[in-house]
C-alpha cells in the first residue's frame, strides 16, 4: 500500500510500491521515481523493471539506484545528488520501508551544501530517525 511521506518541497519517501501506484503518483504530480531497494531483498516485492515499466507508461522518469542493508557508497549518495540535481519536479524515492531513501537523500543534500540539522528535521519530521548518519552529513556538507 502507498504511503508517501513529504520529506520538503522536492522530495518525498515511501515504503515499497507495487506497479499500479504509478498512474496515481503521476496525477500527484511527481515527475521522478527513484528505487532504492534492490531485487530480490523478499520474495514478494516487485520487481524493478515491471515497476520501471509501468512507470514510464505513466510518464514518470525511473532510476534504479539500490542500497543494501550493508551501507551507503559515495557512487549512491553521488547518483542520488545527480537524480535530485535534475529532477524537474517533485521526487518519489522508496525502498522496503522509505528508511534507506530518507538516509539517502540526506546523504546527497549535505553533500549538495544541504545543512545537517534542517536535514535531520525535515526527516524526523517526516518519521525517519536519520541521527545516526549525523556525523557523515557533517562531513559530507563540510559543516563543523
Amino acid at each position: 500500500m502507498y504511503q508517501p511521506r513529504k520529506v520538503d518541497e522536492n522530495i518525498t519517501v515511501a515504503p515499497q510500491i507495487a506497479p499500479d501506484d504509478l498512474a496515481a503518483i503521476a496525477e500527484e504530480g511527481f515527475r521522478v521515481v527513484v528505487n532504492n531497494r534492490p531485487d530480490g531483498e523478499e520474495g514478494a516485492q516487485p520487481n524493478s523493471g515491471d515497476i520501471r515499466a509501468a512507470a514510464e507508461q505513466a510518464g514518470l522518469r525511473y532510476e534504479f539506484i539500490p542500497v543494501t542493508h550493508a551501507g551507503f557508497s559515495g557512487n549512491q549518495v553521488e547518483a542520488m545528488a545527480e537524480v535530485l540535481r535534475r529532477a524537474e519536479g517533485p521526487v518519489l524515492a522508496f525502498c522496503r520501508s522509505g528508511t534507506r531513501s530518507a538516509h539517502l537523500w540526506a546523504l546527497a543534500a549535505a553533500s549538495e551544501g544541504g545543512d545537517p540539522a534542517v536535514l535531520t528535521t525535515r526527516a524526523a519530521a517526516a518519521g525517519y530517525d536519520i541521527s545516526a548518519i549525523r556525523p557523515l552529513l557533517d562531513t559530507l556538507s563540510g559543516q563543523p
